[in-house]
């Protein structure tokens, strides 16, 4: 299994604190973000590469970061030769972008970046070994506001996706889909198919609202949190 962290964005939103810094590698608590992320990683046992791919921008920032990260899985470092907001691939074109340049034909990890989570990431990886499906993560969230910035799920009652959308103005439920995927080596072609039926580039949550529809994917409610690190707000409220 390989994993890919999304690191590609360009975090304008909480400048000036990103502007030569890369969100993900803001400290928090005591070490930066991304740390968190791989710390988890590395109680999978069944990956054995981790890709980061970032930007032009950043990439320098995060291959000082990999000579020294707490990981015993190697880190490869990608960069996507995009250099701001008006040529970035966007979350699923990085997913693609990496797929394609690494030749990947086998069991994918995918998470973003700039996620702090407190849910163990051993329990939705087992749960998609249990499923033997491609698998999101979900938690329930009962603020419609903050439902309309997330990919929004209908779930069966063994957790299987029956719709799906990403930022609904309406959503159906309140079972929120969080940046965290495991998708089987048979799906991987599917990137492909995805792109070539004219599909958006931008948020991860666009490819398994397409995917659902033509093949079965479960959400793993996680017990814990999630948080997406998108504003000096939520940034200075979680130190």
């Amino acid at each position: 299994m390989k994993a890919i962290i999304l690191l590609a964005g360009y975090a304008t939103r909480m400048y000036p604190l990103t502007k030569d810094q890369p969100k993900a590698l803001l400290p928090l608590k005591g070490k930066p973000v991304i740390d968190y992320i791989v710390d988890q990683i590395n109680r999978i046992p069944a990956i054995d590469t981790i890709y980061a791919v970032t930007n032009s921008k950043f990439c320098t920032h995060f291959e000082e970061w990999a000579k020294t990260a707490p990981t015993t899985i190697p880190i490869e470092v990608l960069d996507d030769g995009t250099t701001d907001n008006d040529n970035r691939l966007g979350a699923v074109g990085d997913i693609y972008f990496t797929i394609q340049q690494k030749n990947i034909n086998d069991d994918l990890f995918i998470i973003a970046g700039d996620n702090y989570f407190t849910f163990d990431l051993k329990e939705q990886y087992d749960f998609f070994v249990k499923r033997g499906a491609d698998v999101l993560a979900a938690k329930e969230i009962d603020d419609i506001d903050m439902l309309r910035s997330f990919a929004v799920a209908e779930l069966d009652q063994n957790g299987k996706v029956l719709s799906l959308e990403e930022k609904p103005q309406n959503p159906k439920s309140n079972t929120a889909i969080f940046a965290s995927y495991f998708y089987r080596k048979e799906t991987i072609p599917m990137f492909t198919r995805y792109f070539d039926e004219g599909n958006p580039p931008d948020a991860p949550g666009y490819f398994p609202e397409w995917l659902h529809k033509i093949s079965d994917v479960y959400a793993y409610v996680m017990n814990g949190d999630c948080f997406d690190i998108g504003t000096i707000e939520m940034y200075e409220s979680m130190k």
